[in-house]
């Protein structure tokens, strides 16, 4: 079982949305990675899951990213997985230079946000903050 961290990049135009116990947030129009850890059990299966909600729809939200892919005003474009058995999602955030969503999927931790707005696909963003933690992500196009 493949564990490690997760990068999902979605596309939208400007928007607002409710998300959960955060309330309304406006949302710029562009690319917005969310970071993810997948060491629990399920290992980077959880990543197999948010591409069939973003597929087909979610019945009851659990986490503030079921909103963004329950969401027709979001496209899911790309997920990267970067393997490691260590926790390291927070300090792959802190190193993302995009505009945090703040309090976005952080419940569990102390960083502003594990969501970050870009203008154009951040992949080499998500690239450059991999490899500066001596890790690698492995990049694939989603058609949703």
């Amino acid at each position: 079982m493949h564990r490690g961290i997760y990068c999902l990049v979605f596309e939208s135009a400007p928007c607002t949305k409710s998300v959960g116990a955060l309330g309304l947030i406006e949302f710029q129009g562009g690319f917005h990675v969310y970071i993810g850890s997948a060491l629990g059990p399920g290992g980077l299966a959880r990543v197999a899951r948010h591409i069939r909600c973003a597929k087909g729809g979610i019945r009851k939200p659990r986490w503030h990213i079921d909103y963004i892919l329950d969401s027709d005003t979001f496209t899911l474009e790309s997920v990267s997985c970067i393997q490691t058995e260590d926790r390291l999602e927070c300090r792959l955030a802190s190193l993302m230079p995009g505009r945090p969503v703040p309090g976005f999927g952080c419940s569990d931790c102390d960083c502003p946000s594990h969501l970050f707005s870009f203008p154009a696909h951040p992949q080499v963003h998500i690239d450059r903050a991999a490899s500066i933690l001596g890790l690698s992500a492995h990049s694939k196009t989603i058609k949703t």
